[in-house]
């Protein structure tokens, strides 16, 4: 397909050249030397015969062409055609002078570009580097994991507490550029380093942190107070799913190590620690960054985080930190800073999220059945993102949730609407990594950083010219944030920005696929006549180029093969051949030519002089970036103050990404807007991952909760459908809570404020004593937490023991669960438990049917599920009887077992009446042993010793059976 300047596609691995040009007009009406080659989508020029031929431009041509070089190459000797090492002395003759001439110069080539028509002091971009921060030398730092890229005169450095092995190594990330929108799948690769730090004596337990993603110029402030389980702590940590944690030395003390340190590296095995000195977690120190770092849009976090001292000690050590490994500074006022309350959002915990499969797979973590795979339809990493945080994070505020569903509404109306931004919004790339970058001063510059920040003016070139079409899009627009948006848009500063760059930079200067595509844009990116020695570094690129594809021609007219010329980031120009071994002389290629890989019939190979002229290639390209590296600085330092508008841009581009994805998902299914009630009402609602795994609609359930009637009880045999039905409540809960439709006919929600939820898994290997007290760990947490906000799920309490201890957890924490006004489902085999609703008129029984079914011989009996949910309790008993009936085990077998069940059972009931005098005597002997244990290990103090005997003497006295009346009178 034809871009713009009347350039042609071609494939992004690797390029061929060929066509014809023609002699184009250049600047200033002088005529431009005719090209001789097309790279891909992008023509650069040929350079004249000689030295003295040079223009003083470099603007890219029309078109060109590497076929048909005899003729350009006749004008060079018309007498007799030169052999290919006779063109090597020619061309290093030639390229020696061009380097010779551009060494010279380079030494005042600075000080050409400051003075020229483009204005003084390029390097003012960089400003005073070190005003932002100190110098990160003296940080004294450990970590569990070699750090590559640290600053090897590090010290302090000490071993860290066992237990931490195995941590993966970090790796800066410098000098990056951002990815393709269809590399949406990039930003699972973790970039986020965070700093958590825990006040000390009376104030353990408040804990602040301090995050920020190194693709992401966002640094994101959260303080809270934890409970000793660190429940909060652990959940914002799986969210954010860290690179790196940093935390105070102080925390792991040899042998004082803290809770919150154990249990954070318990959780996060794979995740590098390190440990800085506590004097680096300075909350003066950190609201001093935060003045010197956050742009002036964001400023009023300094009214919110002055007290939060936590929050700023993290974000002093973090801030440090990130410029120690990362050999950077952030330019001032350039940070978006936002402190992250926990009352804005509901809370899931990582077990629940687990548990539900919010965003991974249980089984395998690379398949898309979550419920983040059912959603996302997004286009660019930023809007993957925020689907994904919103997932975790469901919003509270049902106003908020309103603003989305009218939008979503909208764009499931107005097709024309959701066609037209989809369109747009695909073309967008990493806006927030692109900011990342553009904000980020590298202390030592290399060829890497500089080609990183030609990549991304280009980059932020591409994002602005986007601005007009989505704001095109969207100006017809009904709803509230969709026109909130588009007035966002009007921002003159978009324009401003972009201005400036077309100044600079040519118009034709695009993001392109292909890695020589993108090479030849960064070459050209400036325009001609802004620098005279870029210029003509530009020009000997060309002359390379040009004698490379004119080697290979004459290599392919002397051996008589069709040679072609091919390029890839990996190994440069090389030559490749499609052509049949049996075609070779011998069989072989000749023996000039290296480095030969067939594939099928492709051959690709080099040569000795083609590998020189590739290095010459990279030293001319040095020289180009080099110095266009130093206009593009000049150019980043005069838009720098406007560039804030960008984080509303990125903000508005992830938001109509994951708005639109919601609306596509609802294209696929029927799902229904959500109401916010004071009820949970679903009217045939479904789950929304089993209908993505099953591609058709599973079996629709309603359910029905409110604050009379606000605790279901639900039963039925293994299989019936409970554990789904479960889960797919509390998955419409979330769903509805992020602003997206439902799977249902009907659906009404009350906000969740947490989300808890406690499911067996299926495929639990684990021993009945483990099983046990993981099930412990959780309903603890959950009776911990939970509020009259909640919505709590409980599935199988009590399995990993006896029945009669199972009954007993069960029945006491629903007595616990139902004095508050949390919304409660509770899914249970024991069927003892459903005779709590004669005490309690707030609970409501529901099971799930099965039909009895006998086989065509009549003389087996099979259990057909029904998966649908009715009023009441199962009447089904031995479940595992009828399985076994179902399965191929002998009659004989299931005869003896059913014989055995009854005759056990009565067994039971017999045990369980107990007389009278065994009552006092159990009693008396437990009053015994409890005497004996006081009398051996008690330390109580008298008064507390007196207060523990008495109540010790009203145990007994209750455990004794009161005399009956007949025993008295005798």
């Amino acid at each position: 397909m034809a871009g713009a300047g009347g350039r042609a596609a071609a494939p992004a691995t690797s390029e061929s050249y060929s066509g014809r040009g023609s002699c184009t007009p250049g600047v200033g009406g002088r005529a431009e030397q005719t090209p001789r080659y097309t790279l891909g989508l992008l023509q650069t020029p040929h350079s004249s015969e000689s030295i003295g031929g040079f223009c003083s431009g470099g603007a890219r041509p029309g078109g060109c062409s590497l076929a048909g070089l005899a003729a350009g190459r006749a004008a060079r000797s018309s007498a007799v055609k030169p052999s290919v090492s006779e063109r090597g002395g020619t061309l290093s003759t030639r390229a020696f002078i061009c380097f010779l001439l551009l060494s010279l110069l380079r030494s005042g080539s600075e000080r050409a570009v400051k003075s020229g028509p483009y204005g003084a002091a390029a390097e003012s971009y960089f400003g005073d580097k070190s005003s932002c921060v100190e110098n990160a030398n003296t940080l004294n730092l450990t970590s569990s994991s070699s750090v590559r890229g640290l600053n090897s005169t590090c010290i302090g450095k000490t071993p860290l507490s066992s237990g931490r092995s195995g941590c993966r190594s970090h790796t800066p990330l410098m000098g990056y550029s951002v990815t393709s929108s269809s590399a949406v799948s990039a930003h699972t690769v973790a970039s986020v380093i965070v700093a958590v730090v825990e006040g000390r004596g009376l104030a353990r337990g408040e804990v602040g942190m301090a995050s920020i993603d190194l693709k992401n110029p966002e640094m994101i402030l959260s303080q809270f107070a934890d409970n000793t389980t660190y429940a909060k702590v652990i959940t914002k940590l799986k969210i954010l799913m860290p690179l790196e944690i940093i935390m105070s030395n102080t925390a792991c003390d040899a042998g004082n190590t803290t809770k919150l340190f154990s249990l954070i590296t318990e959780h996060f095995k794979n995740v590098t620690f390190t440990t800085v000195q506590r004097k680096y977690f300075n909350e003066t120190k950190g609201l001093e960054y935060i003045e010197q770092l956050c742009a002036s849009e964001f400023s009023t976090i300094f009214m919110e985080v002055q007290s939060k001292y936590y929050c700023l000690a993290a974000a002093a050590a973090l801030l440090k930190y990130v410029e120690f490994i990362q050999n950077t500074v952030y330019a001032p006022k350039s940070l978006k800073v936002r402190f992250q309350g926990s009352e804005k959002t509901a809370m899931i915990d990582s077990s629940s999220a687990q548990n539900l499969e919010l965003v991974i797979n249980n089984r395998d973590s690379r398949n898309g059945h979550t419920l983040l795979g059912v959603l996302n339809y997004t286009k660019t990493p930023g809007g993957s993102r925020r689907l994904r945080s919103n997932i975790l994070e469901p919003l509270v505020d049902a106003e908020t949730i309103n603003t989305r569903l009218d939008s979503v509404q909208e764009l499931l109306q107005d097709e024309e609407l959701f066609f037209g931004l989809q369109a747009v919004i695909s073309k967008f790339l990493d806006t927030e990594q692109l900011l990342s970058v553009l904000v980020q001063i590298p202390k030592q510059d290399t060829v890497k950083t500089a080609e990183s920040k030609i990549t991304n003016l280009i980059y932020l070139k591409h994002t602005l010219e986007l601005v007009e079409p989505l704001k095109a899009a969207l100006r017809n627009c009904n709803t509230q944030l969709l026109k909130a948006y588009y007035n966002s848009l009007e921002d003159t500063r978009f324009g401003i920005i972009l201005e400036k760059i077309t100044s600079v930079i040519n118009d034709d200067t695009r993001y392109t696929k292909g890695c020589l595509n993108m090479r030849t844009q960064k070459c050209y990116a400036v325009k001609p006549n802004i620098s005279e020695f870029l210029d003509i570094a530009r020009r000997t690129y060309t002359e390379i180029v040009d004698d490379i594809a004119g080697m290979i021609t004459q290599l392919a007219e002397k051996y008589s093969l069709p040679m072609k010329t091919s390029f890839s980031s990996a190994r440069g120009f090389f030559i490749q051949m499609n052509a049949d071994c049996s075609t070779l002389p011998n069989g072989q290629l000749p023996s000039e030519f290296t480095k030969v890989t067939k594939m099928k019939n492709t051959y690709s190979f080099t040569s000795a002089d083609l590998i020189k002229m590739n290095e010459r290639c990279q030293e001319s390209l040095r020289e180009i970036y080099h110095m266009t590296h130093l206009i593009v600085c000049k150019l980043l330092n005069e838009i720098y103050e406007h560039i804030h508008c960008l984080y509303k841009l990125s903000d508005i581009v992830s938001m109509l990404d994951m708005l639109l994805s919601f609306a596509h998902a609802c294209t696929l299914s029927d799902y229904v807007r959500p109401e916010f009630t004071d009820t949970l009402a679903i009217k045939q609602g479904w789950h929304p991952i089993l209908e993505k795994i099953a591609m058709e609609k599973p079996v629709s359930n309603n359910t029905y909760l409110t604050e009379g009637n606000n605790f279901a009880i639900i039963t039925g045999p293994n299989m019936s459908g409970k554990s789904t039905y479960l889960k797919q409540i509390a998955l419409c809960q979330i769903m509805a809570q992020i602003g997206s439709y439902v799977p249902a006919e009907y659906c009404s929600f009350r906000i969740a404020e947490q989300i808890f939820t406690r499911i067996g898994m299926d495929d639990d290997i684990e021993t009945n004593a483990s099983t046990f007290m993981k099930e412990m760990k959780e309903i603890t947490y959950i009776i911990q937490n939970a509020n009259d906000k909640s919505l709590i799920i409980i599935d199988e309490l009590g399995r990993g023991t006896g029945a009669e201890e199972g009954i007993g957890i069960c029945y006491a924490a629903c007595e616990y669960l139902l004095n508050l006004k949390a919304f409660t489902l509770f899914a249970t085999h024991f069927l003892e438990l459903c005779h709590i609703d004669a005490l309690y008129p707030n609970v409501e029984n529901y099971h799930f049917e099965v039909q009895h079914v006998r086989s065509s011989a009549g003389n087996k009996e099979k259990i057909a599920y029904t998966y649908t949910l009715s009023k009441g309790y199962t009447e089904e008993k031995n479940y595992g009887l009828k399985a076994a009936e179902v399965s191929s085990l002998p009659s004989s077998i299931i005869l003896d077992a059913k014989e055995i069940t009854s005759h056990i059972a009565k067994q039971i009931l017999h045990r369980q009446k107990s007389t009278p005098e065994m009552m006092k005597q159990r009693a008396a002997y437990q009053l015994a042993m409890r005497l004996v244990q006081t009398a051996r290990n008690s330390r109580l103090d008298p008064d507390s010793l007196r207060v523990y005997l008495k109540a010790l003497k009203k145990k007994y006295e209750a455990s004794c059976p009161t005399p009956r009346k007949n025993d008295e009178q005798q």
